[in-house]
């Protein structure tokens, strides 16, 4: 009887890696935040428009949340981590990887550390908005693979820890998804996370660095940032860089008030980029789009700490890990990563 109990209790994940097995105590899935648009009058049930028209009367429409998968190992760690992921994605970015390979959240979840993977509003599994857009296919991804360092199309970057099967960039490009939010959600959805969970640490990617920053500066539950290849910074208001130029449109830091920005000095923070990033321009995209940002990355983790901060930033190949795309997450020295990022972790004290 008493193990008929514990099977109900608890699911067990048994990989072959290190024939470490997962058991986990609760897993499932919720939204968060978001809102319900209540059209005036009284709903009538008599009338049919057609299945994707309505008569809207009465009728209730709730948009404008994030979706979050979440899973909560046996004797899990301290602080859960919260995912975010970049544009053009969702998070499924954390969950898998093209080749088949275990996810970054998985990997995570062997060291003890319970996941909170977000799709944040209008991406992936939360696609319900309030924003009114036209979705179009465009052809781009050529210009992706460029952008996030795989190499120069149609050649891969040389020693890149990326899978160069046909197979594997076929399931890459068909994680992306659709944006149709308006990015007015992020935040608050994120805040919305934070009430409902409690105190925890971000874990954000590319274009998820900014909203992360605000929900870490809006939020006593963010109790440390962890973010690879940031795409946008917050600097203290009267402290923000001059501008970096560059091909795709250079990147500038965005002014809050020192009140909020000293909240990221209370935390710890890391950020991790990865490989193929010239420190002189460059003609080419990706080469320019992240050398004007890990500039930036340098320049915020250099405020930070200059107000009582405790934040990092690593860059890879300084510390003899190569090959790295941007989407480090994904690439197939991953468990090289979350290896650095649980040692990190621990040494941080948010492990209990």
């Amino acid at each position: 009887m008493k193990k008929t109990i514990l099977s109900v209790l608890l699911l067990s994940i048994t990989a072959i890696a290190g024939a470490q097995t997962i058991t986990i105590a609760k897993q499932g899935h919720f939204s968060v935040g978001g809102q319900t648009i209540q059209r005036p009058g009284a709903y009538d049930n008599s009338k049919f428009v057609g299945w994707a028209e309505q008569e809207e009367t009465g009728q209730s429409y709730r948009a404008d949340h994030a979706f979050v998968d979440f899973q909560i190992p046996v004797d899990s760690k301290k602080f859960p981590l919260v995912y975010v992921h970049g544009y053009g994605g969702s998070g499924v970015c954390w969950q898998m990887t093209p080749d088949g390979r275990d996810g970054f959240a998985t990997l995570m979840l062997r060291h003890g550390w319970s996941s909170y993977v977000v799709d944040l509003p209008g991406r992936g599994r939360a696609g319900r908005t309030s924003a009114t857009t036209t979705v179009k296919p465009v052809a781009d991804e050529m210009f992706w693979f460029d952008i996030w360092r795989i190499g120069i199309w149609p050649n891969y970057n040389e020693g890149v820890q990326f899978p160069k099967d046909s197979v594997s960039l076929s399931q890459f490009f068909r994680e992306m998804t659709p944006d149709i939010s308006d990015h007015k959600q992020d935040v608050p959805a994120l805040s919305a996370l934070a009430k409902r969970i409690g105190n925890h640490v971000l874990v954000t990617h590319s274009a998820g660095g900014f909203p992360g920053w605000m929900s870490a500066m809006q939020n006593s539950e963010v109790k440390g940032v962890v973010s690879y290849e940031p795409g946008g910074f917050v600097f203290p208001e009267g402290e923000v860089p001059d501008r970096i130029d560059g091909l795709t449109g250079g990147v500038a830091g965005i002014p809050v008030p020192m009140e909020q920005f000293k909240r990221l000095t209370e935390i710890p923070i890391v950020l991790y980029f990865g490989d193929y990033i010239p420190e002189t321009p460059s003609k080419n995209l990706g080469d320019e789009n992240w050398r004007v940002r890990l500039l930036m990355a340098r320049k915020f983790v250099e405020v930070v700490n200059k107000h009582g901060g405790k934040a990092t930033l690593v860059e890879l190949p300084k510390i003899g890990i190569y090959g790295n795309t941007h989407f480090l997450m994904q690439d197939l020295n991953n468990i090289k990563l979350t290896d650095l990022l649980n040692e990190w972790l621990n040494k941080n004290n948010l492990m209990e």
